[in-house]
């Protein structure tokens, strides 16, 4: 199939007799058939019944000669220039056949891909045109398989606007002209299967657009790409045996918003620098199981090819970034997390994608994935294009990339990025850059209509999976199920109150008691979705500072407040969510250069027990949460919650009860000043006649100042009273 150099000699072949003449083509399919232009290249190539025999044609560029080989006896070809080889037998039916091609370095024997029928299904088709195909993967891109007893791959793509398609690949030195692809009609798909070709085989689409330019295309279905900055697709099928049907079979049996849910984000090239996936496999679940988390969120891990974008601009939307391994090795991995106990979360990119020329932008010379319209196409913040949503093989391609990664990865949710972006024809846009909507309004209706598709999809077709709304603004209903008109998501990140409440843990204490409603003002609106309260690597970057760096004070001052601020945060309505590096106080923003500070935890560094009594309190903080259903259980529920103080602005205090379903109690008091407030009494419920601490991150442990209150706390006259650490969160539960 490779193009060969001719400046060798002739290898000598066993003896052949000739072909008679075959009917010459038609000059114009031929001048279409070698430009790349021609829909029905099996028309032309291939065998076909002519009088006087069957007639046998291909296309092999630079081939020296070409024979067709029937029952073990080869007869020559014709050459027609062009590499074009033709002639007729006389035979009354379509034989078996196969091709032997001689080229300066040798001969190749191959069986013909102008014999075969197409390997995609009527119903398929169908699918696809609809877009209505759920499992799009398993039809379009390239797939090992056997045809018609022949092993090769079939390569299909959809590329409606295309005058022509053909595969390139490092088979052919990147030359498409010997495989020109068919078009299966009105679906827009192209298909061609090629003998001989397998696993690992690298290749794209060279396709010729409606206004005659040639270029070459990554397959957008591509399943495996090479490492970056390289952009070829490659050929895949995986052998991945997976070992977690226990927790793939259990994983929702509770309600996400009923159960336990505390996030570690990471992003894994940067975790520890330099580790692959299987590397990953050995150290990230241990270390996640060891902190008590029960998910990891991994930054993006589709391809991208410029690194520094963390994974957000996506240019292969099905194969996982192959800088850290290959598909099988973060199947590998992700089985690893599993049978720790802990379920995974990716991070999914549907709002936009980059403009590189080799991947979708223009992919078939015209505007297929992203709108034709200027003022829809260009998404005004990050220099990139955003999805049509209003072509159902737009929708179809993303709908089918969210059940993929569930499917096929064994995926356990998808934080879904930028949905504002998303939702909103004027976001970032002003007056007369964008067109309202039918109604005349500003909410993208065809984007609405996509995420509610997907959610209902995903969640039909991956028991147990969460979907999670990265969601700004005060869209109503993201987390209202589609069958009642919301979008469908079973999460929603809380912006507001991650906003709210770092904007006054950023101020000195003496002045918190200006934004004591800052603190407070998260339980007016904690029951209009279910949320995720997340403190994600967007909030430690680009300036913004590591978290214990926001805090104010000097550095033991600033290490009670982070403390302070996270048992306040596990307590509160909602789910949790840190990023890298925060559980153990890292004061530098993080690189993703470098990644964490490892060092700051390790043996030998003087300020260690600093740095690893926090990671400690973060272990404590999830395991106390883990085992105490009433900061969990009624999280979207109003009854789970009861403010105990939420006006001691002068004192800089908030107490709250949260409860389980068995109205079994945990009481959280906060006190963000920094000195220790005795004799602190407040109002208990008389059900329960005394409580203990079960956390205070002020303990020596955490290195803390060690403020404590005694084991037995008695309720008089429906008060308790508390010695406050200064800076500290204290839980309390009823003594038994």
């Amino acid at each position: 199939m490779a193009l060969r150099d001719t400046s060798l000699p002739e290898p000598s072949g066993p003896p052949t007799t000739g072909c008679g003449a075959a009917p010459a083509l038609d000059p114009g399919d031929r001048e279409r058939l070698l430009s790349g232009r021609h829909h029905d290249p099996h028309g032309l190539l291939g065998a076909h019944p002519v009088p006087g025999g069957i007639a046998f044609r291909t296309l092999r560029p630079y081939a020296r000669s070409v024979f067709v080989v029937v029952d073990g006896e080869r007869r020559a070809l014709t050459s027609e220039g062009d590499g074009l080889f033709s002639g007729v037998l006389p035979l009354d039916a379509i034989p078996e056949y196969t091709l032997v091609v001689r080229y300066a370095d040798g001969e190749h024997e191959t069986a013909d891909p102008y014999r075969f029928l197409p390997a995609l299904g009527e119903l398929d088709l169908h699918l696809v045109r609809e877009g209505r195909h759920e499992e799009l993967w398993k039809a379009l891109g390239a797939h090992p398989m056997t045809h018609d007893g022949v092993t090769g791959t079939r390569f299909t793509v959809w590329a409606p606007n295309a005058q022509g398609v053909r595969v390139a690949g490092e088979f052919t030195c990147w030359d498409g002209t010997a495989l020109p692809m068919r078009s299966l009609g009105a679906s827009g798909v192209w298909e061609l299967f090629v003998p001989g070709i397998g696993e690992g085989a690298r290749y794209k689409f060279e396709i010729t657009s409606r206004y005659g330019g040639r270029f070459l295309k990554a397959d957008p279905m591509a399943r495996r790409t090479e490492v970056p900055p390289a952009t070829a697709s490659i050929v895949t099928a995986s052998e991945y045996e997976w070992s977690d049907a226990e927790w793939m079979a259990h994983r929702g049996d509770t309600p996400v918003h009923e159960a336990p849910f505390s996030v570690y984000e990471v992003h894994l090239p940067s975790w520890r620098p330099g580790l692959t996936y299987r590397q990953l496999a050995d150290q990230l679940p241990e270390y996640v199981k060891r902190l008590g988390f029960t998910h990891v969120e991994l930054m993006p891990l589709a391809e991208h090819p410029f690194g520094p974008s963390w994974g957000y601009q996506v240019t292969s939307y099905y194969a996982p970034t192959s800088r850290l391994g290959s598909p099988d090795d973060l199947r590998h991995l992700i089985d690893s997390l599993h049978r720790a106990g802990i379920g995974v979360i990716m991070d999914w990119v549907p709002a936009h994608f980059p403009k590189d020329d080799w991947a979708l932008a223009r992919f078939d010379g015209d505007p297929l994935y992203e709108p034709g319209d200027s003022r829809r196409a260009e998404h005004p913040d990050w220099g990139t294009y955003e999805f049509d949503f209003g072509r159902v093989e737009v929708r179809n391609f993303l709908v089918a990339n969210a059940v993929y990664w569930c499917e096929e990865f064994h995926i356990d949710g998808l934080r879904v990025d930028a949905v504002a972006s998303m939702l909103y024809l004027d976001y970032s846009r002003d007056s007369g850059q964008w067109v309202p909507n039918v109604h005349g309004g500003r909410e993208d209706l065809d984007a609405m209509r996509f995420l509610q598709e997907m959610n209902a999809t995903v969640y039909r077709r991956a028991p147990g999976v969460v979907t999670i709304a990265e969601e700004s603004t005060a869209w109503d209903g993201v987390t209202r199920p589609t069958d009642s008109g919301g979008l469908g998501f079973g999460l929603k990140w809380n912006m507001g109150w991650m906003h709210d409440s770092l904007g006054y843990i950023e101020h000195e204490p003496v002045h918190r008691k200006y934004h004591h409603n800052e603190m407070t003002f998260s339980m007016v609106y904690a029951y209009s979705e279910n949320y995720v309260l997340p403190i994600s690597h967007d909030e430690v970057v680009h300036g913004k500072q590591a978290l214990v760096s926001k805090m104010p004070g000097d550095w033991w001052q600033r290490r009670a407040n982070h403390r302070a601020y996270l048992g306040f945060m596990w307590a509160h309505p909602g789910k949790q969510l840190l990023f890298m590096g925060q559980e153990f106080a890292q004061g530098s923003e993080w690189s993703q250069e470098h990644g964490p500070e490892w060092w700051l935890v390790s043996p030998g560094y003087g300020a260690e027990a600093d740095h690893r009594g926090v990671r400690d309190l973060v272990r404590d903080l999830n395991s106390v949460y883990r085992g105490t259903p009433a900061l969990w259980q009624r999280d979207t529920d109003p009854g789970g919650f009861q403010w105990v103080l939420g006006d001691a602005a002068e004192d800089n205090v908030f107490a709250f009860l949260r409860f389980a379903a068995d109205g079994s109690p945990l009481l959280s008091v906060s006190n963000f000043s920094p000195v220790v407030r005795h004799d602190y009494r407040l109002w208990a419920p008389d059900a329960f006649p005394a409580w203990r601490e079960v956390l205070n991150t002020d303990a020596a442990c955490y290195g803390g100042g060690d403020v404590t209150n005694p084991d037995d706390i008695k309720v008089e006259e429906e008060r308790i009273t508390l010695t406050l650490p200064p800076l500290a969160t204290v839980w309390l539960t009823p003594l038994q």
